[in-house]
């Protein structure tokens, strides 16, 4: 069973370039899928792309990065007859409700003077 890598893409990225490239690297058309919104608005879309080993899974990111990627998803032991779109989205929100996100800088302000024994009137 080979391993499926998901993109989500900026909207703005050519689909078709995605696509080529895919198919330059020697990834048969049989063995990706891409997702397109039906809305007529600018929407970011999805690429699954079945990797059969390691090589080929770096191979297949760095087409992604080269095509405006936003992030990456790697799911192991699928093959892309189970990469529908649901399930493909059902795993990447469920790993996105389980990722910790970095929280903003927080400043703790602390006292320098703490409680003495000297009252002071």
């Amino acid at each position: 069973m080979s391993n499926i890598l998901a993109g989500l893409f900026e909207h703005h990225s050519d689909y078709k370039k995605l696509e080529s490239d895919l198919e330059n690297s020697g990834i048969s058309n049989s063995d990706y899928i891409i997702y397109l919104s039906s809305e007529s608005s600018n929407t970011q879309y999805l690429a699954s792309v079945a990797a059969k080993d390691s090589s080929q899974v770096e191979s297949v990111r760095n087409i992604f990065t080269q095509n405006a990627v936003i992030k990456t998803y790697l799911f192991e032991n699928m093959s892309i007859d189970q990469a529908n779109y649901d399930t493909i989205k059902k795993y990447i929100d469920a790993r996105n409700r389980a990722e910790i996100h970095n929280s903003p800088d927080i400043r703790i302000k602390t006292s320098t003077d703490g409680i003495n024994s000297e009252v002071k009137s």
